[in-house]
């Protein structure tokens, strides 16, 4: 069974039946405007950008179409560059949990003069709303936090980071790849000036994402462009549109929207079952665990190394030991690491990560395998 969901999620067969159609039959360019094949490219585009708008109560023309969150989170951090040396604001705030698609592009603006402030968390994973607040300056440019760690799965307090900032001139970023669709009210926080979206991880193909680029009153979001040519997408990220994954993002909104809150109810039965089921084994959760989504569960099992416990459960289920972006490295999780865990606890964590099509997990057989590296 596969419960590696926090990677990447299959795509939804609803999902994949709207790729195929407009891949096969209506494939023109959103960017024609002399015949049909346009037009009807053109009108699911918007469509989309309409679907993907309403799960974060944004307007369909601050949606930016991109290749997927990890793009998103450059052209958010990277974009407002420029901005900041133009006004003379190069602090910026951000966490040591966050994502490599956040944290390089910081160090890529730390090289440029910008003061980069990386904050830790709690040891239950999430960072405080008092460290946000007690970082800020006046020349602080950008603060930037995410909604859902990737490995532990906690909730990050952004409604009230975002309550904070009232009043504060500081854009705020939040990388949503593991929360759009999935977490509905936080994301629809006015106060969140940028908001990176993945399509993959909620049932649409790899390869698509969105960043949403909240107005303030009038005034968009400084950003300028990482590539030029054809001035698509407001000139922001150009290029034809791939519009069969378009329309497979607007799709996978949509449908993550309607059944949020089924979808929720479903994961969190999942999630208790492995939870009951793993304590017996004495199994500590990474995490805290009043503040994970219903999706994700990091544990960690007494004597049990997290690659031994992968191969002992290689054909019977599919879970990771950290972030799919550095699970080829075979290092420490630096989520974890910057929550202070003991060294031992870190290397026989195992993150279990489901979604909709997850049927009932096996975990009579996943307990046995793992007892017996208990008791190896």
């Amino acid at each position: 069974m596969y419960l590696d969901h926090a990677a990447t999620a299959p795509v939804d067969p609803r999902v994949a039946e709207e790729v195929l159609s407009y891949m096969s039959y209506e494939f023109g360019n959103a960017g024609s405007r002399t015949h049909g094949y346009g037009q009807v490219a053109r009108e699911r585009v918007n469509r989309a950008r309409q679907e993907v708008a309403v799960v974060v109560a944004a307007t369909p023309d601050e949606v930016i179409f991109t290749s997927g969150a990890t793009e998103s989170n450059n052209l958010a951090i990277l974009g407002l560059a420029a901005h900041g040396e133009a006004t003379g604001k190069r602090h910026i705030i951000s966490t040591q949990i966050e994502h490599k698609a956040v944290l390089e592009p910081l160090e890529v603006l730390g090289g440029r003069g910008f003061e980069v402030e990386l904050l830790a968390p709690t040891e239950g994973g999430w960072v405080s709303p008092e460290a946000v607040a007690a970082a800020l300056r006046p020349d602080t440019l950008l603060v930037s936090v995410m909604a859902v760690n990737n490995e532990t799965g906690v909730v990050q307090p952004i409604e009230e980071i975002a309550s904070l900032l009232e009043g504060n001139d500081a854009f705020l970023h939040v990388d949503a790849a593991q929360a759009f669709g999935k977490l509905i009210a936080p994301l629809q926080t006015k106060r969140i000036d940028l908001l990176s979206v993945s399509g993959h991880k909620i049932g649409a193909p790899k390869g698509i994402g969105a960043l949403i680029t909240r107005r303030r009153g009038f005034k968009r979001p400084p950003l300028q462009p990482l590539m030029y040519g054809g001035g698509q997408e407001r000139g922001l990220r150009p290029g034809t549109l791939p519009v069969p994954l378009i329309a497979a993002l607007g799709t996978a909104s949509t449908l993550a929207l309607k059944e949020a809150n089924q979808r929720a109810a479903s994961a969190e039965a999942i999630k208790q079952g492995l939870i009951k089921a793993l304590l017996p084994l004495g199994a500590i959760v990474n995490g805290d665990p009043e503040r994970t989504v219903p999706t994700t569960l990091n544990v960690s099992i007494p004597g049990v190394d997290s690659e031994a416990a992968i191969v002992a459960l290689k054909d019977v289920v599919a879970v990771s030991n950290g972030s799919a972006c550095t699970s080829q490295s075979y290092e420490p999780s630096h989520v974890l690491l910057a929550a202070g865990l003991p060294r031992e606890r870190i290397e026989g964590a195992l993150r279990f990560s489901w979604g909709p099509a997850t049927t009932e997990v096996p975990v009579q057989l996943i307990t046995e395998r793992l007892k017996g590296l208990v008791r190896g």
